[in-house]
């Protein structure tokens, strides 16, 4: 419900509740809030809040940082200046409608604004709007849902957590009821939280589910992203089950995408500036522009796709996940998928894009890259991809790792010019960060391996 700043005071002032939940997010896509008082709310509502600078300065498990420079011990942790966004307003269904505001540091020029996931994307956002354009995007995302609470898993061994359900029934209508109340409580609450889901299946794995968000404007479409997959985890918890969107759960299965749709449009949201019914596919020079822009990042830009250590044993070949690339019409073995369905369904699907993903990120290196091609007039060097895209190395390969994207992402020009120096440096930092945790722990695998034989 898009609502002024006095209409939110005056719908707040005339009911019932005495509290309001508000919360950012945090580089990792992380909902970071607290629970204030209405007199608090009313206040900040006008004048911002101070935010914590740790929320940019620690990680997912709140261990600091040591390596980045917008915050830390060396600046004492100081509050960064947040502001409400009262267009954000909505009721938590599950939580007896408490309202719920999202903020974001875009005020903060010399500190917040630098580093904050929601500001870059809205950055992105107005250079398209200066254009002339309109980006209508939305994301779709599959997870993975266990019969554990977070003690049960936090006590006992994570591989051998129980899945929600059974086999591989991916789009089975008979799996769907058989946690049907779950099932039926995601559709349903996440539409009363302005959530629209345009589908809800299983997904081929056990307890997997696969859902799309409707689509809109960037910038709701990447909070509807966001607080979808804390709404299913919140969701879940009711039901007593837990809902993981690791990229990739197990080696035996599937990975979790979080692919990205995407089109441009005019100004008055009339004409789809990606559709061109005369030319082949009905794709656009724009859209074409707009195409080998992403190509053309994609290996500079990848950590915003794929931000975990995990991410990348996902991107294997044969697992529904790209390796390689590519683009071509309709074919889901290439990161970049045309659908040319018509002037108001052709558009782009981005299918590197994992579950784990911060959507503002995502959606932020989708825009610009895509920008970055249009701008620059850019054109697809090779041609589309037919057939099997793992086979296809014409344009070349993903980067394999987390440190090996991420040293690419950091000594990139192109990725600076798209985001910024300091928002390219803090970013590449906390993948770097990633990496060391990573390589700083023995693994049950490492302790299997080797216990006895070496």
């Amino acid at each position: 419900m898009k609502l002024s700043k006095e209409e939110v005071k005056s719908s707040l002032k005339n009911s019932s509740f005495n509290k309001v939940k508000l919360a950012i997010v945090d580089i990792d896509g992380v909902l970071r809030g607290k629970v204030v008082s209405l007199e608090k709310f009313f206040s900040i509502l006008d004048g911002g809040l101070g935010f914590c600078a740790v929320v940019f300065g620690w990680d997912m498990q709140d261990k600091s940082y040591d390596n980045v420079s917008v915050t830390g011990w060396h600046t004492g942790y100081p509050d960064f200046q947040a502001n409400i966004d009262s267009s954000t307003y909505r009721k938590i269904p599950w939580e007896n409608d408490l309202p719920f505001f999202l903020a974001d540091f875009s005020n903060d020029k010399d500190n917040g604004a630098l580093v904050c996931p929601r500001t870059l994307l809205k950055n992105v956002q107005k250079e398209a709007l200066d254009a002339g354009f309109i980006p209508q995007f939305s994301q779709e995302f599959e997870w993975f849902n266990f019969e554990v609470t977070p003690d049960g898993f936090g006590s006992n061994n994570c591989a051998d957590t129980k899945p929600m359900t059974p086999g591989m029934f991916g789009y089975s209508i008979l799996r769907s009821s058989l946690k049907s109340v779950f099932f039926n409580d995601l559709f349903d609450l996440c539409h009363k939280f302005d959530i629209p889901l345009e589908g809800l299946h299983t997904e081929t794995g056990p307890g997997v589910y696969e859902a799309a968000i409707q689509y809109s404007d960037i910038l709701l479409a990447a909070d509807r992203a966001v607080l979808f997959k804390s709404s299913v985890k919140e969701i879940a918890y009711k039901h007593g089950v837990m809902a993981t969107f690791m990229a990739k759960w197990s080696e035996e299965l599937p990975g979790n995408g979080g692919h990205v749709h995407q089109s441009i449009w005019d100004k008055d949201l009339k004409n789809n500036l990606f559709y061109d019914g005369n030319a082949e596919w009905g794709m656009s020079s724009t859209m074409r522009h707009y195409v080998a822009g992403q190509l053309k990042c994609l290996p500079y830009i990848l950590p915003m796709f794929a931000p975990t250590i995990n991410s990348y044993k996902r991107l294997v070949e044969g697992a529904w996940a790209p390796t390689t690339l590519t683009w071509a019409k309709d074919n889901r073995t290439t990161a970049l998928r045309i659908l040319s369905g018509g002037a108001k369904s052709t558009r782009l699907e981005t299918r590197v894009i994992g579950s784990d993903v911060n959507p503002y990120l995502a959606m932020a290196a989708c825009l610009a890259s895509g920008l970055y091609g249009i701008r620059n007039k850019l054109t697809m060097d090779k041609p589309a991809t037919v057939g099997n895209g793992y086979e296809d190395y014409s344009n070349g390969s993903i980067p394999s790792s987390l440190k090996e994207a991420t040293e690419a992402m950091k000594n990139s020009s192109i990725a600076k010019s798209l985001f910024g120096e300091s928002f390219v440096d803090h970013f590449c930092k906390t993948r770097e960060w990633e990496c060391r945790e990573f390589a700083s722990n023995v693994t049950d695998w490492e302790r299997k391996r080797y216990f006895e034989i070496i």
